[in-house]
């Protein structure tokens, strides 16, 4: 598909999700829910930087507004009222990320007394680390984009936040992570920890402290002690999966990876040469099993346009690797190459109306529309 069908389709996909989820047409309850926000909001900056149409920053800042204004305050159906983080009206105004950010699932979490129901708790509400990672991201494009430190500021608070929270330091001193917390981040609901979380959390922290050095855009925080925290955590971890939504996560770091080489926060390839290694395998394992010969009754949308999204890095990380690495890294970057034509097939399947009937999309259909619309305009959401 060529660069101006895409923005056609982006547009198209992103006017639907306005309309589906209450941001425009404006609707009296509104339909947040964080990872599915965050990936809309670097799509609509994305469109912004392309069309030049002050519409689409619009509907930008007005999804920030809802999503702070939803999913940082208490759900209409608790008991408690006000701001997650318990913050008065006024301050919670101005920091609306210091309590984090709820899931925005369609049933309450689980109370402290309430025995655990797997099935159930992936239905519950409650915070998840990676959704709120993806957050800080789209908040700190958003910042590059508009020149707005705010935006910045509210990134750096809620990695602060929910740095203490997920992976608090334990008697001895050292760290681990939770998977998900409750609403208000007293507890954990689940208390294992996410494969590739403490290495979203590094790469993402690294981004937002890059921010400090951006002109006009450094707003009064600093990282440094999580990020030596979330390095800690990493070092020795195993990052191989054959989950594609996973390896499309690992090239996405590999390539911010390389942006923060660049910017001189990381002084060596050690991280960018375990993650390629893995993103590596992940690709052997998934190509053998070749899940993508199903139909759609059997595939989970966005978990494949994850992984196309992943893609969209092998190009620039390639020319990046052949102006600053040498072997046997650069040849491993360059081995990923032979990866590229699954991302087409992956969009090119999913664009097809007749896979967007199955189950399997409409139950998720939110999700794999604005990851299906990442996948076709990436450019915002890959830069850092």
């Amino acid at each position: 598909m060529g660069p101006k069908n895409a923005i056609a389709e982006v547009s198209g996909i992103m006017r639907d999700y306005a309309a589906l989820t209450g941001l425009f047409p404006l609707e009296k309850t509104p339909r947040r829910y964080l990872w599915t926000d965050a990936f809309a909001l670097c799509n609509l900056l994305e469109l912004f930087r392309q069309t030049h149409d002050g519409e689409w920053l619009d509907l930008a800042i007005r999804l920030v507004d809802q999503v702070h204004h939803i999913l940082g305050r208490h759900r209409t159906d608790d008991p408690r009222s006000g701001w997650i983080s318990g913050l008065d009206e006024a301050e919670g105004e101005s920091h609306p990320t210091r309590g984090g950010l709820r899931i925005g699932k369609k049933l309450n979490e689980r109370g402290p007394g309430e025995a655990p129901d797997e099935p159930l708790e992936w239905e519950q509400d409650g915070q998840y680390y990676h959704y709120l990672t993806k957050w800080m991201h789209a908040l700190s494009r958003m910042s590059r984009v508009t020149g707005v430190a705010t935006y910045a500021g509210w990134a750096m608070e809620l990695a602060q936040t929910a740095h203490a929270a997920f992976a608090p330091a334990s008697l001895s001193g050292a760290r681990r992570m939770y998977w998900k917390m409750s609403i208000d981040l007293s507890r954990p609901l689940i208390t294992s920890m996410g494969q590739h979380d403490p290495l979203d959390g590094y790469v993402t922290y690294s981004e937002l402290q890059a921010s400090v050095a951006a002109p006009g855009l450094s707003p009064p925080f600093d990282l440094k002690t999580e990020i030596a925290d979330m390095a800690a955590i990493c070092r020795g971890k195993e990052w191989d999966t054959d989950d594609p939504l996973g390896i499309g996560g690992l090239l996405w770091d590999a390539w911010r990876t390389a942006q923060l080489t660049d910017m001189g926060n990381f002084r060596d390839t050690t991280l960018m040469e375990a993650v390629v290694d893995a993103a590596l395998a992940g690709l052997m394992a998934f190509t053998e099993d070749n899940p993508l010969k199903h139909p759609a009754a059997y595939r989970l949308a966005f978990r494949e346009l994850g992984l196309s999204i992943g893609l969209k890095v092998i190009l620039p990380l390639s020319d990046w690797s052949e102006k600053n690495l040498e072997n046997p890294l650069l040849r491993k970057i360059e081995a990923l190459a032979g990866y590229l034509s699954l991302a087409e097939e992956i969009e090119d399947f999913w664009l097809d109306g007749r896979n967007r009937e199955s189950e399997t999309w409409r139950e998720h259909r939110e999700i794999n529309m604005v990851m299906l619309a990442t996948s076709l305009a990436p450019h915002e959401f890959l830069l850092i």
